[in-house]
């Protein structure tokens, strides 16, 4: 029989045992207390690529708004309300 090897316990960088930081004070955000024209300004700030990106998704939520509100309203299978309510 061969004597068993003893595991050595290190302390590994990811598992290393460190005092807590402490909290540093959280800066203010840059629209704290802005009006909504200085908001609109922050636009600009809109990688332009993004904005065709922003129409098409904001155009999709318009039709799937339609859609769901015109099935709502025009479908009369649906049950919207319970039916044969014993009371």
């Amino acid at each position: 029989m061969r004597p068993s090897i003893t595991l050595r316990m290190q302390p590994t960088t990811a598992f290393r045992m460190q005092p807590t930081r402490r909290f540093m004070a959280m800066p203010k955000e840059e629209q704290s207390a802005h009006t909504i024209s200085q908001r609109l300004r922050n636009l600009r700030k809109i990688p332009p690529e993004l904005i065709p990106l922003g129409i098409v998704v904001g155009v999709a939520v318009g039709f799937a708004g339609y859609s769901l509100a015109r099935k709502l309203i025009v479908d009369k299978q649906m049950r919207l309300t319970r039916q044969n309510r014993k009371e």
